[in-house]
């Protein structure tokens, strides 16, 4: 790791420097920036803190492609939704009809039409396995492409775990034009105080966390406060705020030469950058869009989350996280049929659909991986709850996942399931080979090496790129 990546120490304790305006240097860090300008920006700015001036030390130059991942979290059943199997007996089958596709020989459930319709624009693996049949630890290796380090029942988000996506792609590619580099919305995974690991950068520390928005884009009064200006606080007066600042940039030589004070000053520039530039604030400004899109879309969380990420995608955000609901949504154990008939197939076949659509004709989807799955599957027979209509349970051997644009050939079958769809016939894909994917187009090396918090050598992926989705099963 390049001395530019390691965390820098602080000197010798020095007597507190008193500035012409009566602050102390330990006073000034104490407010923060953010409080000194009376902004709504916690967390934000601090997470690329550093980043201003640090070239990628991964050997791998920046890529043009985004990726969109939208997560069903819970695990939705592939049953029932693509990788059906009519030919089993009832309690394996359940109780929806495949329909065709416009790709020969893929078959979905009857309430997908929108997605069987648009079936030659992705790819469908039949044969995602791994070996964690719990939410929280199946979700960081999903969403890591790692094992969570020191895995339990219910571990939850730490910063021992596996960097997200976006995390390792701002750690070696860092911007400095006030575009974050992930962004995961509209829901936080969390419950209780079970946190969902894998949303976070882990060991590399909190700067490189996504930005989390947790407001509904489908609801009239959506608004994301971390990017509105305070109420009273117009760009003139930020402006004049400036000269304020610039006081403490001309004492900037009598600090210590702290992080810290690094910190800062990457920390003005980038709230400057941010608040007068409206390119990331327009981008969440979704009634900008024509009701006739939004309509396309649907009015609800799912499409409207998934406009949302079509839009940030526009102005440049590499990696956009969709959840698909709030925890364990899609986690079925009762009642599958009815809740995916009327609640979670519709939406998510109407949302997806429009993404597609929209990233197709633009273009953009030569650029843009989306990739759809949960962080398991549903086991082959339904189970039988007292007082219940049946359900599935958690089933890590076998699952599926979705793969469209950034090079995938579309119109694909890529791995299979035996009869019940229990276990993988074919060559089974790991999260670790999700992950190699994903790095590899979002230009990071997926076998560099990073340091943990103590500083001990770690090789950021150990999977390999799932091939057939650009060569052909």
């Amino acid at each position: 790791m390049s001395n530019s990546m390691r965390r820098r120490s602080g000197g010798r304790p020095q007597p507190a420097h008193q500035h012409s305006l009566g602050i102390t240097r330990r006073e000034l860090l104490q407010v923060g920036y953010s409080g000194l300008l009376g902004l709504s920006l916690p967390g934000l700015l601090a997470r690329q803190a550093a980043a201003a001036n640090r070239k990628s030390s991964s050997g791998v130059q920046r890529s043009n492609k985004s990726v969109i991942i939208v997560f069903c979290t819970g695990a939705p059943s592939h049953h029932d939704t693509f990788d059906m199997k009519p030919e089993a007996p009832p309690e394996v089958r359940g109780e929806f009809q495949a329909i065709s596709t416009s790709t020969t020989g893929l078959h979905v459930c009857e309430h997908l039409p929108r997605m069987a319709e648009r079936a030659h624009l992705y790819s469908v693996v039949r044969s995602l396995s791994h070996g964690e049949n719990n939410h929280l630890v199946a979700t960081h290796h999903v969403l890591t492409g790692n094992k969570q380090p020191g895995a339990f029942f219910d571990k939850i988000a730490s910063r021992d775990d596996f960097p997200s996506y976006a995390s390792a792609c701002d750690y070696f590619h860092p911007r400095t034009d006030g575009i974050p580099t992930g962004v995961n919305l509209p829901t936080y995974l969390r419950e209780g105080p079970l946190l969902w690991p894998g949303q976070y950068s882990g060991f590399l520390g909190a700067r490189h966390d996504p930005w989390q928005i947790t407001s509904d884009p489908s609801q009239p009064d959506f608004r994301v406060d971390a990017l509105q200006l305070p109420q009273g606080v117009d760009v003139t007066r930020l402006e004049s705020r400036r000269s304020l600042l610039g006081e403490f940039d001309r004492q900037r030589a009598a600090l210590d030469e702290t992080l810290a004070a690094r910190q800062l000053t990457d920390e003005q520039q980038q709230a400057f950058t941010m608040l007068t530039s409206s390119k990331i604030t327009q981008a969440f400004e979704i009634h900008r869009e024509s009701d006739a899109v939004r309509d396309r879309y649907g009015r609800h969380t799912f499409g409207q989350s998934l406009l949302l990420a079509r839009r940030l995608r526009q102005v440049g955000v590499p990696v956009v996280q969709v959840n698909m609901g709030r925890v364990q949504n899609w986690d079925n154990h009762g009642n599958i049929f009815p809740t995916l008939k009327t609640r979670l197939l519709p939406p998510l076949d109407q949302g997806v659909a429009a993404l597609l659509d929209d990233l197709n004709e633009s273009g953009l989807l030569e650029d843009t991986l989306v990739m759809m799955l949960g962080e398991f599957g549903r086991t082959p027979k339904l189970n039988s709850q007292p007082g219940q209509a049946p359900g599935r349970d958690h089933w890590a051997p076998c699952f599926f996942g979705l793969f469209a644009g950034a090079g995938v050939r579309g119109g694909q079958i890529i791995g299979k399931s035996d009869a019940i769809g229990a276990y993988p016939v074919t060559t089974p894909y790991s999260p670790d080979d999700i992950g190699a994917t994903v790095y590899s187009l979002l230009g990071v090396d997926p076998y560099i090496e990073v340091h943990d918090r103590l500083q001990r050598p770690i090789q950021l992926n150990r999977g390999s790129i799932i091939e057939p989705l650009f060569t052909g099963a």
